[in-house]
């Protein structure tokens, strides 16, 4: 039976992926609860936007802290702190009594939530080889997405069973499951790992330097770019997670167990988009050799084809239109990630951690902002299409920017003003 047993960096790529899975499961069953909260607590569509956003505040200040963070001290200890923090805050949301302590509670999650994508690019960049990072990034993204489309169904299940409350109890309790195995199977040298291989060793990256003193000035404007880019694809996912439950339960006036399917379809043609933008970025680059056809190209592509896609729920009413239209969007809109979370890692390796901290500063930016002004637009303007007009301006800027990226020339040091020349063989 030895041709069964996992390879190492399967077993962490699988814990990985479960992480991401859980964190997105925490993080929008909120989304769907809101039917139960929202008429319990007598919230209007902005409150409710407004506890949708309240946790992107502190994960905003905590990526660029919390990839820092992971760098010096290691990804094992930082997800084991932040996902005991983030199990809590999931639970004392289920105690809630009011917009106060809803908000309290999911500043606690961003809290928590902050430092963990940021923390896993780390361990990825020690973990996994350069040639199949896009497909890692793509895979564990994917499982987010399927936390997502997961997340609407089972919370509605557990609501019309036992309440809303119950289903963010469950949530916490898994999240604790998780840091215990986290905490057993993880090790920050691949080398010490006890499922190790001399074969499996030899394709790892270069062991990593722990570097604590990160040229800040320069890794951040050289990561602007980048970081702009990721804030008009998060403005799009962001406005998908908070409100697309809601759209189909209030837009065409369905019941609430059959909104949670349509939203779910949704969410999984993200998880095919997640996992076919890392398989063809990785492809891409192994038989051209070259980072902007891989990652800038693709990007600017899923991003023109994303905008295309929600144009036509701009002009028509139809339920199944809707789904096709926003199945379609969701999907090209993630494909981008495979190609953007390999960015920071092909860009500056020694600084993965902090540098895709601070791109995803981006989203969480855009985390903060996107719900709240949707949540606005249709109480104001009754329009539930209207939010999305926010999505296509931003995503055609985005197709701009995306050139400016520049995954090819990788950030020196030394020349940290003036990053070294791309090189088309530089992979």
């Amino acid at each position: 039976m030895k041709h069964l047993r996992l390879r190492a960096t399967t077993v962490v790529l699988l814990m990985l992926c479960l992480m991401y899975f859980i964190t997105y499961l925490d993080r929008v069953n909120v989304s769907t609860a809101a039917a139960g909260f929202g008429k319990e607590f007598n919230l209007s569509k902005t409150e409710i936007g407004l506890v949708f956003s309240a946790f992107a505040y502190p994960y905003l200040v905590f990526q660029i802290i919390g990839g820092w963070v992971s760098d010096k001290f290691g990804a094992k200890r930082t997800l084991i702190y932040c996902g005991v923090l983030w199990a809590i805050a999931t639970i004392l949301t289920g105690f809630a009594g009011g917009l106060t302590s809803l908000l309290l509670a999911r500043l606690l999650l961003g809290l928590g939530e902050g430092a963990t994508f940021p923390a896993a690019t780390s361990a990825m960049s020690r973990w996994i080889p350069k040639e199949n990072r896009g497909f890692a990034q793509g895979i564990t993204h994917a499982f987010a997405r399927i936390g997502n489309a997961v997340a609407p169904a089972a919370v509605v299940f557990v609501m019309v069973k036992y309440g809303w409350r119950e289903s963010f109890y469950i949530c916490g309790v898994l999240s604790l499951i998780w840091v215990v195995a986290w905490t057993f199977v993880f090790t920050e040298d691949p080398a010490k790992h006890p499922r190790m291989t001399a074969e499996e060793l030899a394709a790892m990256p270069a062991p990593k330097k722990v570097n604590p003193n990160i040229p800040w000035g320069p890794l951040f404007k050289r990561m602007m770019p980048v970081t702009i880019v990721y804030f008009c694809y998060g403005w799009t996912l962001w406005l998908f997670l908070s409100w697309i439950p809601q759209y189909f339960l209030h837009s065409y006036d369905l019941d609430l167990k059959k909104s949670a399917i349509f939203a779910s379809s949704v969410f999984f043609a993200g998880v095919i988009g997640d996992t076919l933008g890392g398989i063809v970025s990785d492809r891409i680059l192994k038989r051209t050799g070259n980072l902007t056809k891989a990652r800038s190209y693709l990007v600017a592509v899923c991003m023109l084809l994303t905008l295309l896609s929600l144009l036509p729920i701009m002009f028509t009413h139809n339920v199944y239109v809707s789904i096709l239209c926003l199945s379609a969007g969701f999907f090209f809109a993630e494909m981008t990630i495979g190609p953007m979370w390999a960015i920071p890692m092909d860009i500056a390796p020694e600084f993965s951690g902090t540098a895709s901290g601070m791109m995803n500063t981006g989203s969480a930016l855009a985390a903060i902002i996107s719900p709240v002004v949707g949540g606005y637009l249709i109480d104001r303007f009754g329009s539930w299409e209207l939010p999305f007009v926010g999505s296509m301006i931003l995503m055609g800027l985005g197709v701009v920017l995306a050139f400016r990226m520049q995954p090819d020339s990788k950030f020196a040091i030394g020349a940290a003003s003036k990053p070294s020349m791309p090189s088309k063989a530089r992979v």
